[in-house]
């Protein structure tokens, strides 16, 4: 694998220089996981439904340096949240649901720590997960772990990489061998299980399947899954068709969901319900209720039974798997302004089917929309805060960058004004997947 642009050894060795100061261990022992950040330009809210999904990671994310510890302790410390965390590797953990400010994300908002809850479950539920699939932990780790500086990662699911992060750190150091697949699972196990977030496996997918310069294809039902090689030119192809991409993160500002939102596992829900009545509709209620389950011709032949609420959410399942296919027709195709139409009707879909974003992010997203250079533009990660990401023409994108930041300065200067100003709107390159240095 070769080395891309994130992280720098400059980034590298500091985290490397960190654990050798807390473990009182040599540089040179030290590992490195690099788990990225991802981004969903079309498949958004249907990979708990066994949805088919597109993904890729960005050049940014969670960096977790370690070394093995004399014993069975794991203690780790964090770039951005105060406190140690310590446990036994060796010891039963149990699901604890997320019920704590902040609990979805390791997100760099500078919070002063109250609870251990803030940061550490991740890692606890790292070891639930391995044990839960009957494997024997012997070997603890001394670890330090940060994100990408002066990044909100809010919305690029880092919660995954910092998932992911303890998964590959824990079976490194005890000799532990799992595929990717096998990650994707029990990178579940933590979320679902452990924390109790009812989300899909779309996260934990990209961070684990995706390579540089690829579009990350899954189907959520089947797990089957492609990589989609980014086009060249080819000579029946004209140069105005063929147009190099960069990927613009434009954040709100906004750190939580408000509270008035009923937020992810409502949706969720509600999903499960249009499947139950369409299933039943079709008479095949034995099945389990997702959508996945539901025929697209018995979705059209039964969708007028369903009420409104749960109309909405079927109609984006259906119409976003579809823009899927055509998506992934599109990028073969090297026909990036067909891409970019259809991951803005995602984001249309989002807003008025699936009905998650507020008024700062939609106000971003139509921003986006109008801004020079972008091909498409939708919110990232579940839409209620976080940011939006847009694909933008190469030779457009410090401008694009400009016109976005001012913009929503001038709709939401109190917002714009909590942001960092070098990182409110930033401009990256596809990545590449987690792996040990």
């Amino acid at each position: 694998m070769g080395r891309l642009s994130w992280p720098s050894e400059e980034e590298l060795e500091a985290v490397k220089k960190m654990v050798a100061k807390i473990s009182g261990r040599g540089v040179e022992e030290v590992k490195v996981v690099v788990s990225p950040y991802r981004i969903c330009p079309l498949g958004a809210h249907i990979d708990h439904q066994g949805g088919a999904v597109s993904a890729m990671t960005i050049n940014k994310g969670i960096l977790l340096g370690f070394v093995a510890s004399e014993n069975q302790q794991v203690v780790l410390r964090s770039g951005q949240f105060q406190g140690e965390v310590r446990f036994r590797i060796d010891e039963m953990q149990h699901p604890r649901p997320v019920n704590c400010k902040n609990g979805e994300d390791h997100t760099n908002n500078g919070s002063t720590i109250h609870e251990e809850c803030q940061w550490g479950n991740y890692a606890r539920g790292a070891s639930y997960a391995l044990q839960r699939a009957g494997n024997l932990l012997k070997q603890g780790i001394v670890g330090y772990i940060c994100g990408s500086e002066g990044l909100d990662s809010s919305g690029l699911s880092s919660s995954a990489a910092v998932g992911i992060a303890y998964l590959l750190t824990f079976e490194c150091a005890n000799n532990l061998t799992m595929s990717p697949t096998e990650n994707i699972e029990l990178d579940r196990l933590i979320e679902n299980e452990y924390l109790g977030l009812k989300n899909g496996i779309l996260d934990q997918s990209a961070i684990l399947l995706s390579r540089y310069g690829c579009l990350t294809y899954m189907n959520c039902k089947t797990k089957e899954h492609k990589l989609v090689k980014s086009p060249k030119l080819q000579e029946n192809q004209s140069k105005e068709e063929h147009r190099e991409y960069k990927i613009l993160l434009a954040f709100s500002g906004l750190k939580q969901a408000l509270t008035s939102n009923p937020g992810y596992n409502r949706r969720v829900y509600e999903c499960q319900e249009a499947a139950k009545a369409l299933l039943s509709a079709s008479g095949n209620s034995l099945m389990e209720p997702v959508l996945c389950n539901v025929e697209p011709e018995a979705y059209e032949a039964h969708k007028d039974k369903l009420e409104t609420n749960l109309a909405r959410r079927a109609e984006h399942y259906f119409s976003e798997n579809m823009r899927v296919t055509k998506g992934l027709e599109a990028w073969s195709s090297g026909k990036i302004e067909e891409f970019g139409k259809l991951i803005s009707a995602s984001g249309l879909s989002s807003i008025q089917n699936y009905e998650c974003g507020c008024e700062p992010l939609i106000q971003l997203y139509e921003v986006l929309l109008k801004t020079p250079g972008v091909f498409g533009a939708r919110f990232s990660g579940a839409g209620f805060r976080g940011c939006c990401l847009a694909f933008v023409d190469v030779n457009h994108a410090a401008e694009a960058a400009s016109f976005v930041k001012d913009e929503y300065q001038k709709l939401q200067p109190k917002l714009a004004n909590q942001l960092n100003q070098e990182t409110a709107v930033l401009i990256c390159e596809a990545g590449d997947c987690a792996h040990v240095i």
